[in-house]
């Protein structure tokens, strides 16, 4: 379903600048640390939606600078909103398109992606605009680091069985695969996102791994 417009908040989300960053001419490919005032080990989240996952992690994790993707400025708004009302100063938010991930970043300057309940695009016709398709795995390895990982989640069981085979393919060493994460899981240390809490709610199964680059 998608949500209904809200005019407003293209000037509301102009408030959070310092949080934000709107314009390609402010995207620091190799320098993203001088944001952060630190170099530090920089996660990537695609699709950061309205910012639960992001937020709990950098809470949980603040030795790490976290930096969310979301296309929609009508969603990220809310994660800008989250991020300010919670004072975490290791976060900034793009609202770019996550297929140019390899102009956002140099090469080797991502420890860890987090690819979070993507659009399955179920059509066979569709496949390669699935965000672990290898023409999207061919761009992640390249701003990875060596040893840096993708953890992967979703409740589409046939997205997760096609994105194992895809991780495998390209060179990636899986670890920690589970295919009820709430349930049957393995013990990791799991934030939810904003669709997890709802489908996991629902009884539904959550799949779940990590993908490695080999060091």
């Amino acid at each position: 379903m998608r949500l209904r417009k809200k005019p407003w908040i293209a000037e509301a989300i102009r408030e959070y600048d310092d949080i934000v960053i709107f314009s390609s001419d402010e995207v620091k490919p190799g320098h993203w640390w001088e944001c952060f005032g630190s170099e530090r080990p920089i996660h990537v989240e695609l699709g950061t939606g309205k910012g639960d996952f992001i937020t709990g992690m950098a809470k949980r994790w603040p030795a790490n600078h976290f930096i969310g993707i979301e296309y929609e400025e009508e969603i990220l708004y809310f994660a800008a909103k989250k991020v300010r009302e919670q004072s975490l100063t290791n976060i900034r938010l793009l609202p770019f398109d996550s297929n140019h991930i390899d102009e956002l970043f140099a090469p080797n300057e991502i420890a860890r992606l987090y690819i979070n309940f993507c659009d399955p695009w179920p059509k066979k016709r569709h496949a390669k605009r699935r965000l672990t398709d290898s023409r999207f795995l061919e761009k992640y390895k390249t701003v990875l680091t060596k040893g840096g990982a993708i953890f992967f989640k979703t409740d589409n069981e046939r997205l997760f069985e096609y994105s194992l085979n895809q991780f495998a393919a390209n060179g990636f060493v899986l670890a920690n695969v589970s295919l009820d994460l709430h349930h049957y899981g393995q013990q990791v240390d799991n934030v939810m996102t904003e669709y997890e809490k709802k489908f996991s709610a629902q009884g539904m199964k959550i799949y779940r791994c990590e993908a490695y680059l080999p060091v």
